[in-house]
């Protein structure tokens, strides 16, 4: 089931010539309208005539969040003001919050790509889209709401929050698809259980999870306590929102929509493009965007890229679950890590419930890493025997798979808060000290 077959299946020489024609378009734009792109391709002796091929995009400096937010708020748009219709921005916890517009010409692209993640994942005009993302400055709500409103399905924009409520709906309404983050979604399984609903017998059937990283196991995990199949969609606020790129239910990576989005990997340490199947950062130039246009875009985001054409018929190429962002990786006694890799180890421990924290501490000069995850209702802490087997099994297991030695603490049930957003994976209290 394809939304826009022209595109989605388009053959790669005939897709590699529109990327050209719509990449020159892009960089002769940028070049005149907006002096930070003219200043930075000056300094890199380059200009709009040096493009004459897709590789030679590699000649072309990087665009980073920090450039983004240097421009902060509105520095970076390519249209007058007044054509601006619609605003969003990141979250700010980091500094100043990146801000993208839109034109009604964005909109419109955003609408089409959406619809095109949704049909990936299985959804039609028949669906009843339970929309759990969070409405407002974030993209997330908005996005899956324009791409059901294209697709023609019925849409329940009930946000984040209010848990026992969402189950409630979900039952009364007959919702059949659920867009929210994973760890909502074990959540909202998490409370369905308490109140003794079956989410199994519900008519859910499919759920596209997206705004932070999680594993394959962690999709072992959703999958059979919702009875649905779990889907990874990707996208980023500065980009357009979700609808970069989007999981198919073959689930062998993520489409990328390359008529829109132009991708590339990259070493994050030197900036050399890798082949295809090489883990790097991925790159992103937006090839029709109007008012955030962002040429060779610094996604922090690690992944691979495969152009190998899929089961589901699709030839756009594909780029495998984020592992993590280069600025999440943690590095513990010269161990590089992502919290997806500790996730990844615990989702296979039986006495586990899938909710985790992992505490950066600094004792006598040494960083220290102490995982603290959940037990499972039943495992009694007045044995502390068996805790004590339960939380070396992990750290030996942790060991054995990333070759680094960490704490281990099992603490009790609902003990980790719950967020109906972004999960709070890493407390740092290095900096405290």
């Amino acid at each position: 089931m394809i939304w826009n077959e022209k595109y989605e299946c388009m053959g790669r020489e005939e897709l590699e010539k529109l990327q050209l024609e719509r990449l020159q378009r892009v960089i002769s734009r940028v070049y005149n309208i907006l002096p930070f792109y003219r200043e930075r391709f000056q300094e890199k002796g380059v200009s709009p005539g040096d493009l004459k091929s897709l590789p030679d995009l590699a000649e072309f400096p990087f665009v980073s969040k920090s450039d983004l937010r240097q421009g902060y708020p509105f520095g970076f748009f390519a249209v007058p003001s007044r054509e601006i219709l619609e605003v969003h921005s990141s979250s700010g916890t980091t500094g100043k919050p990146v801000v993208d517009g839109y034109t009604r010409g964005d909109l419109e692209i955003w609408s089409e790509v959406m619809a095109r993640a949704l049909f990936c994942a299985g959804a039609t005009k028949k669906d009843i889209i339970h929309n759990a993302y969070g409405y407002g400055l974030f993209t997330g709500g908005l996005g899956v709401h324009y791409g059901a409103r294209r697709i023609g399905a019925k849409i329940i924009p009930v946000s984040g929050g209010q848990t026992r409520r969402q189950v409630m709906i979900m039952q009364d309404f007959g919702s059949t698809v659920l867009t929210c983050t994973p760890s909502y979604a074990l959540h909202i399984a998490e409370v369905a259980e308490e109140m003794g609903v079956d989410l199994k017998s519900l008519s859910l059937k499919v759920g596209i999870f997206g705004a932070e990283a999680w594993s394959e196991n962690m999709r072992r995990e959703i999958e059979p306590r919702l009875g649905i199949d779990a889907v990874d969609i990707y996208g980023l606020t500065e980009v357009i929102g979700p609808g970069v790129a989007q999981e198919c239910l073959k689930k062998k990576g993520l489409h990328i929509f390359e008529d829109h989005f132009l991708p590339e990997i990259i070493n994050p340490e030197t900036g050399e493009v890798l082949p295809p199947g090489e883990e790097g950062e991925l790159i992103i130039t937006t090839l029709t965007r109007e008012a955030l246009c962002l040429v060779r875009y610094r996604t922090g985001d690690i992944t691979s890229i495969t152009y190998e054409p899929c089961a589901c018929g699709r030839t756009l190429a594909r780029i495998s679950k984020i592992k993590g962002r280069t600025d999440d990786m943690l590095i513990i006694r010269g161990v590089n890590l992502f919290p997806s890799q500790i996730e990844n180890v615990l989702m296979r421990i039986d006495e586990t419930e899938p909710h985790y924290q992992l505490v950066l501490e600094r004792k006598k000069g040494l960083d220290e890493l102490t995982v603290e995850v959940e037990a499972r209702p039943g495992i009694f802490f007045d044995e502390v025997r068996k805790l004590e087997e339960i939380e070396k099994r992990i750290a030996r297991e942790i060991e054995a798979e990333l070759s680094l030695r960490v704490g281990v603490r099992l603490v009790e049930p609902r003990r980790i808060e719950r967020s109906t957003g972004k999960a709070k994976r890493v407390i740092d209290k290095r900096q405290l000290k």
